[in-house]
């Protein structure tokens, strides 16, 4: 990423927050009612999800599913481990790492969107994963130990983070030494001009 797009833009933050949170609501409430991004099993069998990690998966988690890339392309996780998803959403990656790792491992899913953090508490429960906690909060702050994660995982959510400099120092704080960050997400690769980064609309996903 160039100097131009990490500078952070001149707008309101919780102006930000609120309509991306407004909108992924919607996305918990509607997932149905079509949206300018890809959503739910068409999503996840086109960013290369292997049909056994959605066996199990909860619809309500499945069909919420709203990621730009595939995490777990990057490898997948070890039994044991701890790791924190970061912009869990309705729970949909959180799920598939709990089973990953296994009861002796441990998942913290970090959500802004009050809608979509009842989504998935209700999915870890219907999945009956016990090793899953999904907390309010934001990648700029996260509510989790320093050096507590083995893995760091986020899909889609730091291209949405008003401040992606605090978003990835808060990764890294989280990261145990010699952990792994795997992210998929949006990247472009020419300056985006201030004046877009100023339309509150345009970051909603």
């Amino acid at each position: 990423m160039t100097g131009n797009l990490m500078q952070s833009p001149a707008v309101d933050t919780d102006q930000v927050r609120q309509a991306i949170q407004d909108e992924y609501a919607e996305v918990a409430r509607s997932p149905q009612q079509g949206f300018h991004f890809h959503t739910g099993r068409p999503l996840a069998r086109l960013l290369g999800y292997e049909e056994a990690w959605l066996e199990g998966i909860p619809e309500g988690s499945l069909e919420s599913f709203a990621g730009t890339g595939n995490p777990f392309s990057l490898g997948t996780l070890q039994p044991g481990q701890q790791v924190v998803d970061v912009g869990s959403g309705a729970g949909f990656d959180s799920l598939i790492a709990a089973r990953m790792v296994g009861p002796h491992g441990q998942i913290i899913g970090v959500d802004m969107t009050p809608a979509m953090l009842e989504k998935a508490r209700r999915s870890a429960a219907s999945a009956g994963l016990a090793n899953v906690e999904f907390r309010e909060g934001y990648a700029e702050t996260l509510p989790v130990l320093d050096s507590w994660a083995d893995v760091v995982i986020s899909n889609g959510v730091l291209n949405l983070a008003p401040d992606k400099i605090a978003a990835l120092t808060e990764m890294a704080r989280a990261l145990k030494p010699g952990g792994r960050l795997q992210i998929g997400d949006i990247l472009v690769q020419k300056p985006v001009p201030m004046s877009a980064k100023r339309q509150i609309d345009l970051w909603t996903g």
